[in-house]
């Protein structure tokens, strides 16, 4: 939490945050990095750690990051809703545009599908 920015529409207390961090938490070693490279078009750290909330080293280069790493809610256009849109990125800010999606469970499909589908290719968002 000490490495997360919440702004535009989530706070660090947000239902969304918490269920972030909590899948980030979960992910394998080889999942961080490709999480990494989708957020930040890098799959390292600046030189102190290997990837946050896993151990209190590890935040050291997450902290580092500069900008900090800022996740802002995404607002969906109705009819759609939240859970029909993906995450996305402006790596050059490590800046995640998360939608205030209604499950955890959906929250990880949708970075899953975001971090690994759409990490060779570049859309203006």
């Amino acid at each position: 939490m000490d490495c997360v920015k919440a702004d535009h529409g989530f706070n660090i207390d947000s239902k969304s945050i918490r269920n972030l961090l909590e899948i980030l938490s979960s992910l394998s070693p080889n999942d961080r990095r490709t999480f990494l490279q989708f957020l930040t078009g890098s799959p390292k750290l600046p030189i102190g750690g290997m990837f946050p909330f896993t151990l209190r080293s590890d935040i050291a280069g997450f902290k580092k990051l500069l900008p900090p790493f800022t996740v802002v809610c995404r607002p969906n256009e109705p009819p759609l809703t939240a859970d029909d849109y993906l995450p996305s990125v402006m790596t050059c800010a490590n800046y995640l545009k998360l939608p205030d999606y209604t499950a955890k469970e959906v929250m990880r499909e949708k970075i899953f599908t975001a971090m690994t589908e759409g990490s060779q290719s570049f859309h203006l968002s």
